[in-house]
């Protein structure tokens, strides 16, 4: 049976996981600047397999607003390509022979409010996991043996205490990519 401390302690490291599925559920989302992560959930189907692209390649930053995706091995070229066609990122590949350019537009009004409104919706999920490791936390405390009422309460309380610190903390990285995104 565990104990308060115990509880606390597996409560945080949940909910630091949580926060951290967040932030790498963010880091896709494109921003003014061209940033490798935005690459993170392309699947290439190569010789049979998919793996993502940063296991088939190497994805530099030359400037602001430049991809450079080098494969390690040459035949993995048109799949990279394809992969990136076929991804919802809407952006036009620009195969040179040996290396592929991703030239990122400038994002519109339009364009920025749905990344915000994604955003959101990634925020929303990591508050209701979040919310959700508050509650097994709470259940738990409730089952701790040999303890008084108070203990309980007091148990409970650290919880809560807990889970606002890591709500607080979704609703800071939220902001922060909401700045980043609008410019």
């Amino acid at each position: 049976m565990a104990d308060m401390k115990s509880i606390q302690a597996d409560t945080r490291d949940k909910m630091h996981k949580a926060i951290e599925a967040f932030e790498n559920n963010l880091s896709v989302l494109r921003t003014g600047r061209a940033n490798p992560g935005i690459l993170k959930k392309v699947m290439v189907d190569y010789y049979g397999s998919t793996m993502p692209i940063d296991q088939v390649a190497s994805i530099t930053t030359p400037d602001a607003r430049t991809l450079v995706i080098t494969p390690w091995d040459r035949g993995a070229l048109n799949p990279i390509e394809k992969a990136i066609r076929d991804s919802d990122l809407g952006l036009n590949p620009n195969n040179k022979g040996d290396t592929i350019f991703l030239s990122l537009p400038v994002l519109t009004e339009e364009r920025r409010r749905d990344l915000v409104k994604n955003a959101k919706n990634y925020a929303e999920e990591a508050r209701i996991a979040v919310r959700n490791i508050r509650k097994h936390a709470l259940d738990e405390v409730k089952k701790v043996e040999g303890i008084g009422e108070d203990d309980i309460k007091r148990g409970e309380a650290d919880v809560q205490k807990i889970t606002d610190d890591f709500i607080a903390k979704v609703d800071s990285v939220f902001h922060k990519k909401e700045q980043e995104i609008l410019g």
